[in-house]
């Protein structure tokens, strides 16, 4: 069985549906609300992604302070799956798909702390946010190439696992 997941870049709010990522709150197969693709091998498809947003304080010209809104978000209306061929293990492994956004979410926030107030800020954050895309694309692939989209169970511990941590070691930088 093959799981798919779609990465959304998101800038600014929409009126789309989403989910906000929340720890107490797991996906469900009532939350995966569009229609399958006939044409995909796929189970299942998971759309999420980081929705990202800044503003700038200024005084004359000069940038005196920012503020960021980073969160993950699980697009409904883009996500499906294929009741026939879908369980439990299928959608934990959906549910992962959404845990690895949070967790680059966290790292975006992580490296937006870092951040000094300058005249090149609008710049570096644009910057980050291009990147941690970049890097979460690449660990999402990486995550349904290594479980072979959830067919090997030890790979997916392993990612659970892996995923767990690393989000226990970022707390701190947690979605509010």
């Amino acid at each position: 069985m093959i799981c798919l997941f779609v990465l959304f870049i998101i800038s600014e709010s929409s009126n789309e549906e989403t989910l906000t990522w929340d720890a107490n709150n797991k996906l469900t197969w009532a939350d995966f609300k569009a229609s399958p693709d006939k044409e995909s091998d796929a189970v299942a498809l998971t759309a999420s992604g980081i929705t990202f947003g800044y503003s700038v304080q200024t005084t004359g010209k000069r940038i005196v302070e920012f503020s960021t809104i980073v969160e993950s978000h699980f697009y409904p209306n883009k996500s499906w799956y294929i009741k026939a061929k879908s369980d439990v293990h299928i959608l934990g492994h959906e549910q992962l798909h959404f845990d690895i956004t949070e967790l680059y979410a966290r790292k975006f926030r992580q490296q937006i702390s870092e951040l000094q107030v300058n005249q090149n800020v609008k710049k570096q954050l644009n910057k980050l946010h291009e990147d941690i895309n970049v890097e979460l694309r690449d660990a999402q692939k990486k995550y349904d190439l290594e479980t072979q989209h959830s067919m090997d169970a030890v790979k997916q511990r392993e990612w659970f696992n892996y995923v767990e941590k690393e989000l226990n070691s970022l707390e701190e930088f947690k979605s509010l």
